[in-house]
């Protein structure tokens, strides 16, 4: 008689898997929506019913034996095959449905994308937007995300990239602060303003330009000022206080612009190699894109066109 053979515990795998990618109980009991004692215990049985160690416990992370690695590595094919299956039942619902995972920098995602998000989720009901602001650069496979949205210049070759809405970068005060300090007419002139910079690292700061409808080279200038910061809401919130003058993208200074609560300056020079020249909806290359994610994307190119 055939010896019966112990059923193999495929979801105990799966949370292996999510273990071996977060790096912590606690990470991979977020991403799976359940407690990390749960995590802990799954984990515990499956190395009991497999008779060796599957997981590398330290004080500071966790990190997967040869033996987990192997059983992970092994087991990803088919659990890729069993996501794209289900993906593919429920997009046979005209319905989008599902969680899409979408991570924004702060900027951008306070500013342009989650005053978006009100009419997407009233028209599209069953779909759940989980929206990470962060402007830490996300590995979209390897965190778990479905899509990144990135104000950039270039994108990887390796990811698809939908085309949301142009950017340019502004050179901006306040009418108070030019009353004061004098309005630059070229580029040399921005060497005795106060610049407030984006911070970028401890190098002294140049600013680039070229002329607008003009066939020449890049125009650097050294500047100088007393504040600088890593994100353009807080670069514009001391140029609103007629602090000095800044580099801000389109989508954080054009309001004021055309309120006249900043003056746009220099529009005779483009400002080059500051920030993106376009905002992207990011993905890693796959012959299958869910429904969900497809419609978060139409929805966010249509807004963000009509706006412009």
């Amino acid at each position: 008689m055939k010896e019966h053979k112990t059923e193999l515990p495929w979801s105990h795998i799966y949370w292996l898997s999510m273990l071996g990618v977060s790096g912590s109980y606690t990470a991979a009991a977020k991403r799976l929506g359940v407690s990390k004692g749960a995590v802990s215990l799954r984990i515990a049985e499956l190395e009991q019913l497999a008779g060796v160690a599957l997981v590398r416990r330290t004080t500071r992370s966790v990190r997967l034996t040869q033996a987990g690695q192997a059983l992970v590595d092994g087991s990803e094919q088919a659990f890729t095959a069993i996501e794209r299956s289900f993906d593919n039942i429920l997009d046979l619902a005209e319905i989008p449905r599902g969680v899409v995972r979408v991570t924004v920098p702060v900027a951008l995602g306070r500013q342009k994308i989650v005053p978006l998000m009100s009419k997407f989720l009233e028209n599209c009901p069953d779909v759940r937007i989980e929206i990470e602001l962060s402007d830490h650069v996300s590995s979209l496979a390897q965190e778990g995300f479905d899509l990144a949205i990135r104000h950039t210049s270039s994108v990887p070759e390796t990811h698809v990239a939908w085309l949301l809405q142009p950017s340019r970068t502004l050179l901006v005060a306040t009418p108070a602060y030019l009353a004061k300090r004098g309005v630059p007419k070229t580029p040399d002139d921005l060497s005795t303003h106060n610049c407030l910079y984006y911070l970028r690292s401890a190098a002294l700061p140049a600013w680039s330009f070229v002329p607008v409808g003009r066939n020449a080279d890049r125009h650097s200038v050294a500047v100088r000022g007393n504040f600088s910061a890593n994100n353009s809401e807080a670069l514009r919130g001391v140029v609103m206080a007629d602090q000095g003058i800044a580099l801000l993208p389109d989508f954080s200074a054009q309001e004021d612009v055309s309120a006249k609560r900043l003056v746009h300056l220099l529009p005779d020079w483009e400002p080059v190699g500051a920030f993106g020249n376009a905002i992207y909806a990011i993905r890693p290359y796959s012959a299958y894109v869910p429904r969900a994610v497809r419609a978060f994307v139409d929805h966010l190119k249509s807004e963000l066109q009509a706006k412009a």
